[in-house]
């Protein structure tokens, strides 16, 4: 039997009842496949945490412990350079606020990895080493200048990891650090501004161009570790002249069974 247009039994409302159901079954298809897929955000949260009995331990969880870490290894340094080669009050008195900060930072950091079971580095990445280099090269108002911008742009970029690791950890020490971290962070930045040199037009142009920083490189979940090698120097002098943060130990004895 056919229509008197020359079309099928349905004519075009079949057609359009057709095409209507090809479309939903195409919507539905990448949720239904989207679900089943291993890779989504919520699996690979699940896959890269350990349990501890401080509450569930994530990869940026770790990453963050190790970041605080790095950061003392050149921060440190470039404080106690500040003090000595700082031209202006506030230039020193920022080097001083990174000297304490980080001393008081990085002890905690040390105490939460060794009850985490985590290593942590014992030199700078090459990125900061060469801040630091740069640093070492500049004498006078180009040192202050250096200083007061390379540490300003760094403590931003960490501030923002801060609280996003503070408002999404579930693990009670990395919390406690986060907050320790904030305030150690937000204190340096005041004082770092308040030397009058920052370039906040530069500042926002970095921001506004950077794309996503790589990892450094989460350690391992918790377990036994052998104690990590002595620090290298992060001081590219021939004769170093700042010290480092104490070396990081492996996990407390109990930990090692």
């Amino acid at each position: 039997m056919r229509s008197i247009n020359g079309r099928g039994p349905f004519g075009g409302t079949g057609l359009i009842v057709a095409a209507l159901a090809a479309t939903l079954v195409a919507m539905a298809f990448p949720i239904w496949s989207y679900a089943d897929r291993s890779g989504t955000g919520v699996n690979t949260l699940n896959a890269t945490t350990v349990s501890t009995r401080f509450g569930p331990l994530s990869a940026p969880d770790r990453e963050f412990v190790t970041k605080v870490r790095l950061a003392g290894l050149w921060e440190l340094p470039a404080g106690q350079q500040a003090e000595e080669r700082g031209t202006t009050r506030s230039v020193r008195t920022a080097g001083e606020h990174l000297v304490e900060g980080h001393t008081f930072l990085d002890a905690r950091v040390r105490d939460v990895a060794a009850q985490l079971g985590l290593e942590l580095p014992n030199q700078p990445s090459e990125q900061q080493r060469g801040w630091l280099t740069a640093l070492s090269a500049a004498r006078g108002g180009e040192y202050d200048r250096r200083f007061a911008n390379i540490l300003r742009a760094a403590h931003g970029k960490v501030f923002g990891l801060v609280a996003q690791i503070r408002a999404n950890t579930r693990n009670s020490l990395v919390r406690g650090l986060a907050d320790d971290a904030n305030t150690t962070v937000l204190d340096h930045i005041t004082v770092l501004e308040a030397t009058g040199l920052v370039d906040f037009d530069a500042l926002a142009r970095d921001a506004a161009s950077a794309s996503a920083p790589p990892l450094t490189g989460s350690p391992a979940p918790p377990g036994p570790r052998a104690s990590p090698r002595p620090p290298v120097p992060a001081t590219p002098s021939p004769v170093p002249s700042y010290s480092l943060p104490p070396a990081a130990t492996g996990p407390p004895a109990q930990d090692r069974r």
